[in-house]
């Protein structure tokens, strides 16, 4: 794949490795776009986006919340076999993931084959060394090291302020969206002007809540649908502040003529908070839950010329973006990772793997779960699923039952397998702490 990708972009006179740009939203519900049916919300820019490359209907979170997705990402594993299988929070007695230090990272895999790497926008895999982003491979970040932040424009914590300049404190003014936004076209315009290939990983708080659009947005989402309850105004207006924002990095690649070069990606940690108004369309359940409206996300890829434009059902998963882009970028990837290349799928419309096992832990505090985990697996259409670690497992089939409306009890030899599957995960993953 590999040499016939080199020999391609050589005779179609492009770069051998491609700018990659990935953008990573909070909590973006499966619904909450104007392409994916939302008839209340306007969101041109990434339907346009979406309708540019591949459109992958069937891309999973690797969790139900935000810092264990995260973990997946940046190291192509399972969040737990990576440290992390609950929320980071900058409280340790709330706490639940100590990101591995020693686990390369994909911005450390690009950098050995030659790349920039760039981050803006949230982090949330670590407050202090050695688990900041300048020493998780990152050779530049201007974002926020925190997880949600009170106020947009205040870009607090708890109290805490998180928002830096590589190490250093910076202050800015404004909504925090429009300023990632601000510099991420900064940090591509700068790369531009370099013979070197750029890794950019954008990744905004929203639309996690509070759900706190600017009031112009909120005045324009209301005076064109006011049949909206105000809840739901809110989180319209705040969906289409960050699609207009993320259409101007867009463009901004397009006008500096390196749009050819460059593949966008764009998806979510997970999906939407249903207590929140936002939506999962069709799918069942939202954030936190191991229903599909918890973890199957809106996610796309774009490289013009070398991704034909279409929709897939290939499944796929936030870890996968390690293996496939290390492919396409001829990175060499020197652990042991979980994730599967989708460079195949992207490219040449290939056919993922039908036997393939998905997994999702998730571990958290508080009342409801008491810090322990709860669990879901999927081979081909059969999921095994629980939404507390007090609730049985049900066994669904999702291509007779896309709706999970009919969940059934987990008997039987399908039920068996998966849970089988799951009590090896486990034993490896109960060899990787996390905690610090």
């Amino acid at each position: 794949m590999r040499i016939l990708l080199i020999l391609f972009c050589t005779l179609a006179g492009l770069q051998a490795k491609p700018n990659i740009i990935l953008i990573l939203v909070d909590d973006h519900g499966y619904g909450d776009l104007s392409s994916f049916g939302a008839t209340d919300m306007e969101t041109p820019h990434l339907d346009r986006l979406m309708a540019s490359g591949l459109r992958l209907d069937q891309f999973y979170a690797n969790c139900t919340v935000c810092s264990p997705t995260r973990a997946s990402l940046m190291t192509g594993r399972y969040p737990d076999l990576s440290g992390v299988p609950g929320v980071i929070r900058q409280w340790s007695r709330d706490s639940w993931g100590y990101l591995d230090p020693d686990v390369p990272t994909l911005p450390d895999y690009l950098r050995r084959a030659g790349y920039a790497t760039g981050m803006v926008g949230k982090w949330h895999l670590g407050y202090e060394s050695p688990n900041t982003p300048n020493e998780r491979g990152f050779e530049f970040f201007h974002g926020f090291l925190g997880d949600m932040m009170d106020d947009y424009y205040e870009h607090r914590r708890g109290g805490k302020h998180w928002m830096r300049r590589n190490q250093e404190a910076v202050f800015p003014e404004g909504h925090a969206t429009d300023i990632f936004t601000q510099w991420a076209i900064d940090y591509i315009a700068e790369e531009a002007e370099t013979e070197a290939p750029f890794f950019l990983y954008l990744a905004y708080n929203a639309p996690h809540f509070p759900i706190q659009p600017p009031k112009e947005w909120l005045a324009k989402v209301q005076a064109r649908e006011p049949q909206l309850d105000e809840k739901r105004a809110k989180n319209v207006a705040f969906v289409e502040h960050l699609d207009d924002r993320i259409g101007m990095v867009v463009d901004s690649v397009r006008e500096l003529g390196i749009a050819e070069d460059t593949i966008i990606i764009f998806s979510s940690d997970n999906g939407g908070s249903l207590w929140h108004a936002q939506s999962n369309g069709a799918l069942r359940g939202g954030k936190q839950d191991h229903w599909e409206g918890g973890i199957r996300v809106p996610t796309c890829v774009v490289w013009p010329g070398m991704i034909t434009p279409r929709r897939s059902d290939a499944p796929g998963m936030t870890m996968d973006f390690l293996p496939t882009l290390c492919e396409i970028a001829d990175a060499d990837v020197t652990a042991p990772i979980d994730g599967h290349s989708l460079a195949d799928v992207w490219l040449s419309e290939g056919e993922p793997d039908p036997e393939r096992t998905f997994i999702w832990v998730r571990r958290e505090g508080n009342q409801r779960y008491q810090g322990r985990a709860y669990y879901a697996v999927r081979k081909g259409p059969w999921k095994l699923l629980q939404n507390t670690p007090f609730e049985p497992m049900q066994l669904v089939h999702l291509e007779k039952d896309p709706g999970e409306n009919d969940p059934q009890p987990a008997e039987g030899p399908i039920a068996s397998e998966l849970r089988t599957h799951l009590m090896r995960h486990l034993q490896r993953a109960g060899r990787v702490p996390w905690q610090p």
